[in-house]
């Protein structure tokens, strides 16, 4: 991010960073000179946000409000409910990564797959392959058990459409087909993982018997 950075800023640009999906999980990048957060994405109330701007210029001129960036009145009780949940975070990502870590030994050992296996990966959400079953399947299935799981991404929940990210990772339509999606959240425990484990195990068996 700062070879980036110190491309743009050569070129007299500035670099705008989304990171609605990563703020409290992982650092956030210093070189950016605006960062775009998302209070729901770790705890926070659905439609509390911030922008974080280096000392640049306004963004809409008028008013004293927010240092002269932008006019308006600020929503103290969504920035203070935003901030303790960040604060918050902290501990149970944490957790969260650690059962990420169980779910991920426990699909491998179980014939599955994960997506970017290797690769730095948020400690929240994780992708797995469950070779001769398609996702719908799937989802039936853990749906019955009272597990939710999803086929796709969060902004597109409710398609089976082939995900375009997993195409481009050089998944083949049929691999990327056997993709469910499993997310981890501040009041996700272990039992609930083992109790995902049985039912994975339990899909896999029906499918490698049939």
């Amino acid at each position: 991010m700062g070879n980036l950075a110190a491309r743009i800023h050569r070129d007299g640009g500035w670099l705008l960073c989304d990171c609605a999906q990563s703020a409290g999980k992982i650092d956030l990048p210093v070189a950016a000179d605006m960062i775009a957060i998302s209070a729901c994405k770790f705890g926070g109330a659905p439609g509390v946000g911030a922008l974080l701007v280096r000392d640049l210029t306004r963004i809409h001129p008028g008013g004293g409000q927010e240092q002269g960036y932008r006019g308006g009145t600020e929503n103290l009780p969504g920035v203070l409910a935003m901030a303790a949940a960040l604060e918050e975070s902290r501990d149970w990502v944490a957790e969260a990564a650690r059962l990420r870590l169980l779910l991920d030994a426990a699909i491998r050992v179980g014939g599955g797959e994960i997506v970017a296996d290797g690769a730095e990966r948020l400690p929240t959400i994780a992708s797995y392959r469950m070779p001769g079953q398609a996702a719908r399947a799937q989802l039936i299935r853990f749906d019955m058990a009272g597990i939710a799981v999803s086929a796709g991404s969060a902004c597109s929940s409710g398609t089976l459409k082939t995900s375009p990210v997993l195409k481009a990772m050089g998944w083949d339509d049929k691999a990327a087909d056997e993709v469910v999606r499993v997310s981890f959240g501040r009041s996700t425990t272990q039992a609930q993982v083992e109790r995902f484990i049985d039912q994975w195990r339990a899909i896999a068996g029906v499918e490698q018997a049939a």
